[in-house]
């Protein structure tokens, strides 16, 4: 703007008889005075015309991300970029016998001018944040620590101009200079660093989601991932309480997510039943003849008995000992009895793998392990069906004559 206009009001004054000190603040007053009129104006109506265009544009839009730049109120403080501007141009004319005032005037103005571009940015870049996360593709990814990274890089712009303005430098110059310091900058940032360089690798190999079920014992959380931001992933764990885990520890320690169990045809069940060894023996004929009765393994024992009935005759197996040739055992008919019962059971996912396994031997007894998959994955429901088919097996075990091995307590040995 022409400072011609501000030395015109200035001479105005002066003829009417004022002294040139006094014209001269009289002159920057009013000068102030009407800019600030004409600013608030211009930052009305300038709202009020890009109100209008929002509500043309929301009308005709296909998708709601205008409304929420709207919500966040972007256009209003863009309606300020405008009046900045005139009063960038118009200092040098209200100033114009201040020099040390106009040099400050302008400075400030300047800085403050860089804090609503700073705003404005941070307002567009929550809008891109929330319309993002009413999309069903982005609801489970990290869109915090992104916006965390713009802001970032947005607020080093942002500090480093601010600096250049008021040292009246370049920026470029500050660069050189901030070589020297990288060392201190580099601790000073170095949780951001590294949270940034987690963020970026955690969503590359999409480690975690939003709405993952994760365990990570080092920071007792057991729980969904509710939030993930630059520094840190909250898990709110199933007891109600929220674990705070720095993002570079998902790359840096182990963790379990439970995502693949939850996008599978079922959730595993793997427990076992420590049998006690003295109460595995051979089957007798009467043995066979009282199992036979038990529907599960009624056909597998003729069929079974007949097999080896058929290879001891053959191979003249002297069977006043039962030890002698091939016979059954009560474990080994109890072990096809698990495997026919999971097999005929609604809750066991029968496409997915399902075994009944006999492990090594321990001092307590030989463990027979049940390992099969509920087809209901929800934890209440999983719990249940896991309760239910122990809850048999348990009370299926001494029709088999097998005994569960226990710790031997006081009242067992009252009893004797």
């Amino acid at each position: 703007m022409d400072k011609d206009l501000g030395r015109l009001l200035y001479n105005y004054l002066l003829k009417t008889g004022m002294g040139e000190g006094l014209a001269a603040y009289l002159n920057l007053f009013l000068l102030l005075i009407g800019v600030l009129i004409l600013v608030l104006i211009l930052d009305v109506l300038i709202w009020k015309v890009l109100r209008g265009l929002s509500v043309k544009i929301a009308r005709k839009s296909k998708n709601n991300f205008d409304n929420f730049l709207v919500a966040h109120r972007v256009p209003r403080y863009v309606a300020h970029i405008v009046p900045f501007i005139i009063v960038l141009e118009f200092i040098p004319v209200a100033f114009i016998d201040f020099d040390y005032a106009e040099n400050i005037a302008l400075k400030t103005t300047k800085i403050l001018f860089v804090f609503l571009i700073l705003i404005i940015f941070r307002k567009f870049f929550k809008s891109v944040n929330s319309y993002l996360k009413t999309l069903s593709r982005f609801k489970d990814k990290p869109i915090d620590s992104y916006v965390q990274v713009f802001m970032i890089f947005a607020w080093a712009v942002g500090l480093l101009t601010i600096f250049a303005i008021v040292t009246d430098t370049t920026v470029w110059k500050f660069f050189t200079a901030l070589g020297a310091a990288s060392a201190v900058i580099l601790l000073i940032f170095k949780d951001s660093i590294l949270g940034l360089v987690a963020s970026i690798q955690v969503t590359i190999n999409d480690m975690v989601r939003i709405g993952d079920w994760i365990t990570f014992e080092k920071y007792g959380a057991d729980g969904d991932v509710v939030e993930i931001s630059l520094a840190t992933v909250k898990v709110q764990n199933f007891d109600m309480t929220t674990t705070t885990i720095p993002t570079y520890a998902l790359i840096s320690d182990s963790f379990k997510n439970w995502r693949s169990m939850q996008a599978s045809g079922g959730r595993r069940i793997k427990r076992s039943l420590v049998i006690r060894q003295n109460s595995i023996r051979f089957l007798t004929d009467e043995d066979i003849e009282g199992l036979k009765k038990i529907q599960l393994v009624g056909a597998y024992i003729n069929t079974r008995n007949e097999q080896i009935n058929s290879y001891n005759e053959s191979n003249e197996i002297d069977k006043e000992l039962l030890v002698n040739g091939r016979n059954m055992t009560n474990f080994g008919v109890f072990r096809k009895y698990v495997t026919n019962y999971l097999e005929s059971h609604s809750a066991i996912n029968k496409q997915m793998t399902l075994m009944v396994r006999q492990l090594q031997p321990t001092s307590q007894g030989i463990p027979l392990e049940v390992y099969a998959f509920s087809s209901d994955k929800r934890w209440e429901n999983y719990e249940y069906v896991m309760a239910d088919i122990f809850d048999h097996l348990l009370a299926a075990l001494p029709y088999f004559s097998l005994e569960l091995f226990e710790l031997p307590v006081s009242l067992d040995s009252m009893h004797k």
